[in-house]
């Protein structure tokens, strides 16, 4: 069980990685345009904010890859950046869009649960 919490867990931390490539770096460019189904001129005008968003989810990251390289002792660290994303997640659905409680919520809600039963 340990094992599937932590390819969940790791799974998340990639996740959120990409979610940093595309908010400061992809932001304004076709896929980030895209992704994010927004115009050329929205973009322009939201960069700066998309890339301190960006930023918050490479911590997000960050904070899960520390915890897996903690090994065994990083079960706390795991569980507080996982509740970060799902009270990430569940906020920007409420504000932003029900799309995102499936692809950020869900997926740490189910880390935590794998990891909680390990």
């Amino acid at each position: 069980m340990r094992l599937a919490a932590d390819v969940v867990v790791a799974l998340v931390a990639l996740l959120h990685v990409w979610f940093l490539v595309l908010e400061m770096f992809l932001w304004d460019k076709p896929l980030g345009l895209k992704t994010f189904r927004q115009t050329a001129e929205h973009a322009a005008i939201s960069k700066t904010l998309a890339a301190n968003q960006g930023l918050y989810n490479g911590f997000l990251a960050a904070g899960l890859l520390w915890g897996l390289w903690l090994g065994s002792a990083g079960g706390s660290v795991k569980v507080f950046f996982l509740l970060c994303v799902v009270v990430a997640g569940v906020y920007g659905a409420a504000t932003v869009g029900r799309k995102i409680l499936f692809v950020q919520a869900l997926p740490a809600a189910l880390g935590l649960a794998l990891l909680l039963a390990a």
